[in-house]
């Protein structure tokens, strides 16, 4: 059995420097499911290196799938034979499998995807997925073990979601565009990773419209070919960095996410008092000599506060002046994290009322998506495990600001989303070795 690799961290003053950030976790493995359905060769360039990309290869070539990662670019072209089934083996280990149904139905009939995984940030119900199908034509039976779905043709049809999901969308989007007619998706999310997939299946031929409203108008097409795309820098990467600057008092200039996927996240670090750099090749934010000021964070779909933006902005407030506020709208578990940070010495407390902003659809529930932080706090060295992937990271810059050294477990998770972070700490001048 291979020795858990953790991450010794010293605290070492002052991050600065240079990072550029590649593609999207989030989008990469989206792309890479959509590529599946083209007739002829894909490429997918400024692809991350993170271990999402290589479980997603993974299930492909287990269906079929010809997969090549380079360091930068994923090519990919379906083979001659497609297995319909995603082995159990991947049983848990992300929520890619449950998007690979509607692109199996067109190209096998049939599919069987396993339970899907991911982070423990809260439910995220396979439900919305599994209704779109069913309103589509196709016959879906959900078990102990996973999901079978089967249709000789998917047929458009008109969908409302109850709630914008990213998922379900995605979901709707590579089901509908083989489909026969045209499907008509209400309350759609509109996250730029949702909108790049959209361009991504457009490119590839399919017949995609981005109406007011959160409305998607998708006609089926009889196929779709290969194509390339270039993807955007990972805007909760940069974010990431952009904290870790400021929570340092240093300064780090982030390269390869464009302005506009960070609007809501500048104008809120703005108000705490941050000081921007914008141009076209960098963003950077600095911290006033008197430090940053406390603020009230709700997150929400886009273009809204980022849910995945919060877990470095809760560090954050812990070492900005005055009492914060941080409320919790898209996952009821989100700030399962807390307790580590709450090792490292950083004051929060976490409710089940909704704080900081009017009441979400979590308010009468059991749920603690609330948080008030205090700071200035003094952080504390300590031995934390981490829990996901955001958590992994706040763990990360509350060690850089702390009294004294950290060990931080379960590091696969920070290298499962973010590309090569042990190298860019390194590059930002922060004291951190590798053990086993």
């Amino acid at each position: 059995m291979i020795a858990e690799e953790v991450w010794q961290i010293e605290p070492s003053g002052p991050l600065r420097g240079d990072v550029e950030v590649r593609g999207s976790k989030n989008g990469v493995s989206k792309h890479m499911v959509a590529a599946m359905m083209g007739n002829g060769e894909s490429s997918i360039h400024n692809a991350p290196e993170v271990g999402e990309v290589g479980i997603t290869a993974e299930m492909l070539r287990a269906l079929g799938i010809h997969v090549e990662i380079s360091r930068t670019e994923i090519r990919i072209e379906k083979g001659a034979e497609i297995e319909p089934r995603v082995p159990d083996a991947f049983t848990g280990l992300n929520r890619i499998p449950i998007l690979m149904l509607g692109p199996l139905l067109h190209l096998a009939g049939e599919a069987f995807v396993p339970l899907v995984g991911g982070d423990p940030i809260g439910r995220r119900p396979v439900n919305f997925h599994v209704d779109a199908l069913r309103a589509m034509g196709a016959e879906v039976q959900v078990g102990d073990a996973g999901i079978y779905a089967k249709a000789k043709r998917l047929n458009g049809t008109r969908i409302e979601l109850p709630y914008p999901s990213v998922g379900a969308t995605e979901t709707v989007l590579m089901s509908a565009v083989l489909a026969d007619g045209k499907t008509v998706l209400k309350n759609a999310a509109t996250e730029p990773e949702v909108v790049e997939l959209a361009l991504f299946l457009q490119r590839m031929g399919a017949r995609i419209e981005l109406s007011p409203d959160r409305r998607i108008v998708i006609e089926g097409v009889e196929r779709l070919r290969g194509a390339q795309t270039w993807l955007t820098g990972d805007r909760i990467e940069a974010f990431s960095y952009l904290a870790a600057g400021l929570v340092t008092q240093g300064e780090v200039r982030v390269h390869g996410c464009p302005q506009d996927r960070l609007v809501t996240a500048i104008t809120t670090l703005a108000r705490m008092g941050a000081q921007f750099d914008i141009n076209d090749e960098y963003l950077c934010a600095t911290a006033p000599p008197e430090g940053l000021r406390a603020a009230a964070v709700q997150t929400d779909t886009h273009p809204g506060f980022m849910t995945d933006w919060q877990t470095p902005l809760m560090v954050l407030f812990t070492q900005s002046q005055g009492m914060s506020v941080l409320h919790e709208t898209v996952f009821e578990n989100r700030l399962v994290y807390v307790p580590a940070l709450q090792k490292m010495g950083c004051e929060i407390e976490v409710f089940d009322q909704c704080l900081g902003g009017p009441a979400c659809r979590y308010h009468d529930t059991n749920a603690r998506h609330s948080a008030v932080v205090r700071g200035v706090s003094r952080l504390k060295g300590a031995d934390v495990t981490l829990p996901d992937i955001r958590a992994g990271f706040s763990a990360v810059l509350a060690a850089a600001v702390a009294d004294g050294p950290s060990t931080l477990r379960g590091v696969h998770h920070i290298e499962r989303g973010y590309h090569r972070p042990f190298e860019q700490f390194v590059s930002l001048g922060l004291n951190i070795t590798r053990q086993r």
